[in-house]
């Protein structure tokens, strides 16, 4: 039987996004039998009743209707928040600098940004599909495989780094490298190609149309974070650290919602 560190983790691994880690939630509160409500709809609640609710696929409000509840009496309630300072990309992310495609990306919270050079980053998220009857629909989409990278220059090319520190500029250096355009190099890129603007990289646009089984086309927009694919792991000597990114806030959000779903299990504890 796993460990509560070892389910944190394997939450942490499949929840890279506030969207993963909302979906991730929900798997959780449905296998323990909670019943989804909508606020557009009249809620029927009943004492002893387990229900949750979800807004824009990145929060979610769940919980537990006490047995000898009456409309008046006072409740507990714990929160946190299920998104993770990270870069994200831009609206119009595509950039071309020096032969190399680059992915525009914007810092999201009060990150560490200079911890995010050097790693092997992927994107994940919220993809919008142009259906087929001309509505649209939204799917997760995670690329469990390094993509993309921003790197650090070697040191006889910054030797001012070891006085005055790191100090990238995080409009410029923090966008990650996505990959070579060679026909940008050598002179033949179609002049269409030269002319348009495109809003996003085509490359990127077929990786994510790849993971999702479409056609690039049907890609109307998106909502993506920038990830790292090292995975989270219990680690240390004695395996009592948990080494992973994003612990700001998931381990809030994992352990409060395994608290709830708990504490339903036991009629005493929830009256």
């Amino acid at each position: 039987m796993a460990t509560v560190a070892e389910e944190l983790v394997a939450f942490l691994n499949r929840a890279w996004t506030q969207f993963h880690a909302t979906a991730e939630c929900v798997k959780m509160l449905e296998a323990a039998g909670f019943t989804r409500i909508s606020e557009r709809e009249e809620w029927k609640l009943e004492n002893g009743g387990k229900y949750f609710l979800t807004r824009n696929g990145t929060t979610l409000i769940a919980f537990v209707m006490g047995g000898k509840y009456k409309p008046g009496n006072g409740f507990n309630i714990v929160a946190a928040h299920t998104d993770s300072p990270c870069p994200k990309l831009k609206p119009v992310s595509a950039s071309v600098k020096s032969g190399f495609l680059k992915v525009g990306v914007q810092t999201y919270g009060g990150g560490l940004w200079h911890t995010w050079f050097d790693r092997d980053l992927s994107v994940a998220g919220r993809v919008l599909i142009q259906k087929q009857d001309g509505g649209l629909k939204h799917s997760l989409v995670k690329v469990d495989r390094p993509i993309m990278r921003i790197p650090t220059v070697a040191i006889h090319l910054d030797r001012s780094v070891m006085t005055d520190g790191f100090n990238p500029n995080f409009e410029t250096h923090l966008a990650p490298v996505l990959a070579t355009s060679i026909k940008s190099v050598l002179g033949d890129e179609p002049k269409a190609e030269q002319t348009d603007k495109p809003r996003h990289h085509a490359l990127l646009l077929d990786i994510l149309a790849k993971e999702l089984g479409i056609q690039p086309a049907e890609i109307a927009d998106f909502d993506l974070n920038v990830c790292d694919t090292q995975p989270s792991v219990v680690g240390g000597a004695n395996s009592e650290f948990i080494f992973s990114g994003r612990l700001d806030n998931l381990c809030m959000a994992f352990t409060s919602t395994k608290a709830l779903i708990d504490a339903a299990a036991e009629e005493e504890t929830v009256q």
